[in-house]
């Protein structure tokens, strides 16, 4: 779940170069509404992504070994 105060944080800074919020749009309404419409794509991103990962080969294809195959040569980056 996206932070709303992030959110609203966000909105202003992105409005304030072209144009002000209208006094009847209710900011706080506004950052949930956007939050959620940012959540509900995310999450479709992320279904899409998942099958194209793990099912390239169709539902059928499904292989750990193939798997195994893609992360063999990952390095997680350095924490900091």
């Amino acid at each position: 779940m996206l932070n709303r105060e992030v959110i609203k944080d966000f909105l202003i800074a992105e409005f304030e170069d072209f144009t002000e919020i209208p006094d009847d749009i209710n900011l706080d309404i506004l950052a949930g509404d956007f939050a959620d419409y940012v959540e509900s794509d995310y999450y479709e991103w992320l279904r899409d992504n998942f099958k194209s990962y793990f099912f390239s080969n169709g539902v059928d294809g499904f292989s750990w070994d193939d798997v195994r195959e893609r992360i063999k040569d990952f390095k997680p980056p350095p924490r900091v």
